[in-house]
């Protein structure tokens, strides 16, 4: 079935459908040794900690219009953070007109809509290389919602609380619900990529590739930053403070660490140029 923008179907009961949207993004980092790399991962753990965590997972509950039941937040020693938000349907007193419309989703300030019940969950892990001086930090956090609208209303905002160099997205509709006739619906809008979710200022930062499943109602895409900048990976210093060398055999390292988290695989050495 075909569905059209304003486009309501009369159900038989509630809205059935699961929606879940998972976002990872990567902060990918080089240090020079074991002091920086504490540091680094010292500051990246007090950036991203529980109590900030909760402020974004809160904002995103006001974006998709979920009322929040409960919060447990923690942070992990050494590192890393995890927050689980419990929320539950709104009143919903008429259809969203744009539930069906394929447009990036607002930023918080500009944001009421009304939504069903589920949860919002994020952890995070910083870890780093043994001997090659890189430290990367990642972010899980998924939106899983019944009802009306898509969690990939909140995806605008989540793109812009974290600088991401590398982002892997996922969605999937399961389930189904049955309008008044009994006849089962496995998907309630129209969706061809969840590019469509994304702002084009977005877009243009970032080499995207697309792996769909269509038959299946299941979406990926995953996000590479086009633009390499050395001084955006260094920490606590600039490129001005190292020699040519140095920033050819830095800027390698980088390159082909971000490769292989885009890419999931394992890279030979120069095997894949850089844009």
């Amino acid at each position: 079935m075909s569905w059209q923008p304003e486009q309501h179907v009369e159900l038989h009961d509630f809205n059935n459908l699961t929606k879940t949207l998972s976002f990872n993004f990567w902060d990918v980092c080089w240090y020079k040794n074991e002091k920086e790399r504490a540091a680094y991962i010292e500051y990246i753990d007090e950036q991203y900690n529980a109590d900030r965590l909760t402020n974004i997972l809160r904002n995103v509950s006001d974006i998709i219009g979920a009322h929040v039941l409960n919060i447990a937040k923690q942070d992990y020693v050494p590192q890393g953070a995890s927050v689980t938000v419990l929320v539950s349907e709104g009143p919903i007193v008429e259809v969203p007109t744009e539930s069906f419309e394929e447009s990036p989703g607002p930023l918080p300030e500009s944001v009421v809509l009304a939504l069903d019940k589920s949860h919002i969950t994020v952890h995070t892990y910083p870890e780093y290389h043994p001997t090659d001086g890189i430290s990367t930090f990642r972010a899980d956090i998924d939106v899983s919602t019944c009802g009306e609208i898509s969690p990939l209303k909140a995806l605008n905002y989540l793109i812009h609380s974290f600088e991401a160099d590398i982002m892997t997205i996922d969605y999937r509709v399961r389930g189904f619900t049955r309008d008044i006739r009994g006849h089962k619906l496995f998907i309630d809008h129209n969706i061809s990529s969840i590019q469509n979710y994304i702002p084009e200022e977005i877009k243009h930062l970032y080499d995207m590739i697309d792996v769909n499943i269509y038959q299946e109602n299941i979406f990926h895409t995953k996000c590479k930053l086009r633009e390499f900048d050395l001084d955006h990976y260094l920490f606590g210093y600039t490129k001005n403070s190292l020699s040519a060398k140095e920033m050819e055999n830095i800027t390698s390292k980088l390159q082909q660490e971000m490769n292989e988290i885009f890419y999931g695989k394992n890279i030979n050495p120069g095997s894949i140029r850089p844009h």
